[in-house]
């Protein structure tokens, strides 16, 4: 074969590739559309087990309206990106929807049916630019039985949240029925008038939340019966609850109601002797919740005096303005290390906080299933509750702590059989129903979670409000709102969105930089303890050297006293020398963690990369050299 032959046909096979190439790629676009590799650590970006049941389960047939403006869109870049990534899940929910869910985009133009129509589903515009143009970004739902539910506007800033609130949308629709949740709350919830302010509050994040999946039922401490048609009772702070109360309880868990519980030794938010004239009025008041009646028949122990310190998951506070953050031992964040796995509850959550929490124990002769959700780590031991009474400086919970190595619970599950918490029948003002008798004995298992905070649910410890476009947004930057709707739906007996949710938050903490900031913390306590031994005693001295010295030297130092006081001030340039030196110590450590991570990322993962692409090149080379060598023998033996 000539040279210009072989030419030919190597450009011909090259165009035929190319060919082939073009068409594949077709091909795969059309046939493989939807496909996704999740590399992240999380699988933040596949579609959750949840949601593919949903859509499984809807018996009649959804319609979703996706509003977005998108000639306004084009002129914001981040929003033009997150639409499109809307659309795209829309899409893919509807392709996977065995046609139970039908999308229809609709770009409203101004004073037109479209822009009337997303008004009446729910959808608000957004004004933006000098122009005061409105930009419509969000979606609407109906299904047979005209039953609406709407995404007002889709917030950039919780794209992480947006399979769960689109699922949550979806089954919405497809179960109109919502479960009735009786939330009884010792503290101030739901919306109404604070008299400390003055003003209307708003109602917590949480509850608000779980207002929009549930039928949400206030109850009030005078209750004397819990109706047949609550599915879920959340209990919060019960604090000094009527015996009639806590029977009608006991009533409602022996026939087999699901029961949420919240306790707290030392509750942020109870304003238990608060007097507006006086700010210092409720420091001493008592601010614990228990239930140690229905406890001890549940199988739960509580001490309300106790809190859980514990070094590991303390996080950093700023007391007052201008100081230097320190850790709190009783202000903890909770990471995947303190969940339980095996429970679909807390399975795939990242943080939860938690305030002066205390722990529940199983009684020793329980024979119920205790299962820990939440726990503490080895470096955790109890505090009195007293001494967060006046605590002006966290730091100063370090002094005498001593972990235990023991992991408390904060927040627990137990199922199983009870008895009754009233053996001797039901207390004064109890009520039951004509021709009904008290039950002794559970008629279905008890099916109980239990927490010892109630701290979690306020919204300061895991959502910030933010303004986007002059709205104002709750923004969650923690899954405690998470852990307690995952509860709600688990008793409920819906699953479907727990793993949606779970994924839904995430943190990425540096571990390491953690457990050097912690180190150098403890190391500059005890120094400034030692600053402080030494202060009291140089005072003690200056005290015994006062009483030996005449009215007429009352204002000339003596020679000691001289002395003294400069040791002292040498002393105290020594110990804060020392202090600097480990201030300075941390930050290097941390600095020399940074450097080494730059030179691992930028010099040493680059230079492997690059020596195994020239060793593979090498080899290659060393390989067609063989081929040619190989080559050019056979050729010389084939020549006579």
């Amino acid at each position: 074969m000539t040279i210009r032959s072989r030419s030919t046909l190597g450009g011909g096979a090259l165009l035929a590739l190319a060919f082939l190439f073009i068409g594949l790629t077709i091909l795969f676009g059309h046939t493989l559309r939807g496909w996704r590799i999740d590399l992240t650590e999380n699988n933040l970006y596949t579609t959750a087990p949840g949601t593919e049941r949903i859509l499984k389960s809807l018996k009649e047939p959804v319609n979703l309206y996706f509003f977005y403006s998108a000639d306004a869109a084009r002129q914001l870049p981040q929003i033009r990106t997150y639409g499109t990534r809307v659309k795209e899940f829309l899409e893919e929910i509807e392709a996977r929807s065995n046609a139970k869910v039908r999308l229809k985009v609709i770009d409203p133009e101004p004073f037109s049916e479209d822009e009337d129509r997303a008004s009446e589903l729910g959808i608000r515009s957004v004004p933006f630019g000098a122009s005061g143009s409105q930009l419509y970004f969000g979606l609407a739902g109906t299904n047979s039985t005209d039953g609406r539910a709407a995404i007002e506007f889709f917030d950039p800033g919780k794209e992480q949240f947006l399979e769960y609130d689109i699922a949550k949308l979806v089954h919405q629709l497809g179960n109109p029925k919502k479960p009735v949740i009786g939330w009884l709350s010792g503290l101030p919830m739901s919306a109404g008038f604070d008299p400390m302010s003055g003003q209307m509050r708003e109602p917590w994040a949480v509850v608000s939340q779980a207002e929009q999946l549930f039928t949400v039922r206030q109850l009030e401490p005078a209750l004397t019966k819990i109706e047949a048609d609550v599915d879920v009772l959340v209990i919060v702070h019960p604090k000094e609850l009527p015996p009639a109360a806590q029977f009608a309880i006991d009533q409602y868990a022996l026939r087999g109601g699901r029961v949420f519980v919240f306790v707290d030794p030392l509750a942020e938010q109870d304003r238990a002797g608060a007097d507006p004239g006086n700010p210092m009025a409720a420091l001493g008041a008592d601010r614990s919740s228990n239930l140690a009646t229905l406890f001890g028949a549940w199988g739960v122990e509580f001490n309300p005096r106790e809190v859980v310190g514990d070094l590991e998951h303390a996080l950093q506070v700023t007391m007052r303005s201008g100081e230097e953050p320190v850790r709190h031992l009783g202000i903890l964040g909770l990471t995947a290390d303190a969940f339980s796995e095996s429970d679909v509850v807390t399975a795939g959550l990242s943080s939860i906080n938690v305030a002066t929490t205390g722990a529940v124990r199983q009684k020793k002769d329980s024979k119920l299933k205790f299962e820990p959700l939440l726990q503490s780590s080895t470096q955790s031991a109890p505090i009195p509750v007293e001494r967060f009474a006046m605590l002006f400086d966290p730091a100063s919970l370090r002094d005498g702590f001593k972990p235990t190595g023991e992991r408390y619970t904060f927040a627990a599950r137990v199922t199983g059989n009870i008895a009754t918490a009233f053996p001797g029948g039901p207390p004064a003002g109890a009520a039951l129903a004509a021709g009904e008798t008290a039950l002794e004995a559970s008629a279905k298992p008890l099916n109980l979670i239990v927490v010892a905070d109630t701290d979690l649910l306020s919204d300061f410890l895991w959502v910030r409000q933010q303004s986007f476009f002059g709205q104002r947004i709750a923004q969650a930057w923690a899954n405690n709102g998470d852990f307690v709707l995952n509860g709600l739906d688990n008793l409920a007996g819906s699953t479907d969105l727990i793993s949606v949710r779970g994924r839904a938050a995430f943190t990425r903490p540096f571990d390491r930089v953690d457990d050097l900031r912690i180190a150098a913390e403890d190391r500059f306590r005890t120094k400034e303890q030692e600053l402080e031994a030494e202060l009291r005693a140089t005072e003690e001295k200056l005290t015994q050297l006062e009483s030996g010295r005449n009215e007429q030297s009352a204002l000339i130092l003596t020679p000691e006293q001289q002395s003294e006081l400069e040791r002292f001030q040498r002393e105290k340039l020594r110990i804060r020398k020392e202090l600097r030196d480990v201030r300075l110590g941390l930050e290097q450590d941390i600095r020399g963690l940074g450097n080494t991570v730059k030179v691992l990322n930028i010099v040493v993962v680059p230079v492997i990369f690059a020596a195994i692409a020239l060793l593979a090149a090498a080899f290659r080379r060393r390989q067609r050299q063989r081929r040619r060598a190989a080559t050019v023998m056979v050729q010389k033996e084939a020549t006579p």
